[in-house]
């Protein structure tokens, strides 16, 4: 089987869904399909494609979009269609073989240019709908209706009509962005979410009915040689909080609950972002420089053994994240959570954790000083069982996702 991935960014820009990519990618190929990954190309400074990663990335023209190039656009239109055919027409005279279903997993430009490759070959479309785009851009733009409404026009433009079967459906949804998702899913074989809260989200607001549930996991590998490793003697607790310093992450509230906590912890944030500036500047400010630093962007291993070496890993976003990779991962590394979104808690369901119990900074100051405490009378050794984490392994996810690819394609 060869499945084209389409999405919003290159496989190696950072960020959660770039890393279920790789592992979707890494776990699929082993069990001998093949997969190609079309996305905008990357134009951070100095990258270069690994040797192995060659053939599978198909990178589209792309202009950057962000001040550090780490993110790109691909305009959905006959420049990019020829430069896709160009790609899948020597990947199969490469001895790939011919595509045999779409896997969209973004929500923009990917998207579209998933669904036009889609038309053009005549073959079956799977989503997996990552981001909550409602929240997200109501996070970020007063003006987020018109943003919507510029969304639905873009996607007809680059798209055409919705299906004439999808119309009612479509015209059922709920406003905002669940139009669009809805419109943009239209004629879909199969809408998939990474967690259940979110499948269930989709379907309330009325973007697909039945839609699965296609959790991202961890590296088995990764995650068994991380875990091996001595975790480091410490003298007070280790908390660890890693992500994009952007609003809807919720980092200078994070910031304001450490200096409202008073807690006696080292803390180390990793990654940058929009917030990178003012973050430092509160945490100076606050006078947290002895206990808190900004270790900024690191590669995904070092950034799972800090985590391992944490005594708990701090989830700060709130509504936001449709399935919190982080969480997961640190569970499965032994390493609990403090909790800021009742879902990703709900649905990770491990223990020991701790949730805030509201979205207010006294609320994650007083969840902070709880766990400090009960990690304290057992530090270094409050962790997640080891048996908890086995079902979040990457080999058994990508065993659903082989079946579910084999009913899209049965269709």
């Amino acid at each position: 089987m060869h499945v084209l991935i389409v999405t919003d960014q290159h496989p190696d820009s950072l960020g959660g869904v770039q890393v279920a990519l790789r592992l979707q990618r890494k776990f699929l190929e082993r069990a001998g399909h093949t997969v190609s990954i079309a996305a905008p190309a990357l134009h951070r400074r100095d990258y270069a494609v690994a040797p192995a990663d060659r053939a599978a990335y198909l990178d589209l023209p792309s202009t950057p979009i962000t001040r550090d190039r780490e993110y790109g656009i691909t305009w959905p239109g006959r420049r990019s269609d020829r430069a896709l055919d160009r790609a899948l027409a020597e990947r199969a005279a490469a001895g790939a073989g011919p595509v045999d279903l779409v896997h969209i997993q973004g929500d923009f430009w990917g998207a579209m240019i998933g669904l036009r490759a889609a038309k053009r070959h005549r073959l079956p479309v799977m989503f997996t709908m990552h981001n909550n785009v409602d929240e997200g851009t109501r996070a970020v733009t007063p003006l987020a209706p018109l943003a919507f409404a510029a969304l639905r026009a873009w996607r007809r433009l680059a798209v055409g009509r919705v299906p004439r079967r999808e119309r009612e459906r479509t015209r059922a949804s709920a406003a905002g962005a669940w139009r669009y998702l809805a419109e943009l899913t239209a004629g879909a074989a199969l809408v998939t979410a990474p967690s259940r809260h979110f499948a269930t989200e989709l379907e309330t607001h009325g973007v697909g009915a039945g839609v699965e549930v296609t959790q991202g996991g961890v590296d088995d590998e990764v995650i068994g040689a991380v875990r091996a490793a001595d975790r480091a003697p410490r003298s007070r607790p280790r908390l660890v909080w890693l992500g994009r310093m952007s609003g809807e992450k919720r980092v200078l509230e994070f910031v304001e609950a450490l200096g409202a906590s008073e807690i006696d912890a080292d803390v180390a944030l990793h990654g940058a972002g929009l917030l990178l500036g003012k973050v430092e500047r509160r945490i100076a400010a606050l006078g947290l420089q002895d206990r808190v630093r900004v270790a900024g962007p690191v590669p995904y291993e070092a950034a799972l053994a800090a985590m391992r070496d944490a005594d708990a890993l701090v989830q700060t976003s709130i509504g936001f994240e449709t399935q919190g990779l982080t969480p997961y991962e640190a569970a499965a590394l032994g390493t609990p959570t403090i909790f800021c979104d009742e879902n990703i808690f709900t649905d990770l369901a491990v223990s020991p954790a701790w949730l805030a119990q509201d979205s207010s900074v006294a609320a994650l100051a007083d969840a902070l000083r709880t766990a400090v405490s009960e990690i304290e009378t057992r530090l270094g050794d409050l962790r997640v069982p080891a048996a908890a984490g086995e079902r979040l392994l990457q080999s058994t996810r990508t065993a659903a996702m082989i079946e579910l690819y084999a009913r899209v394609i049965g269709k």
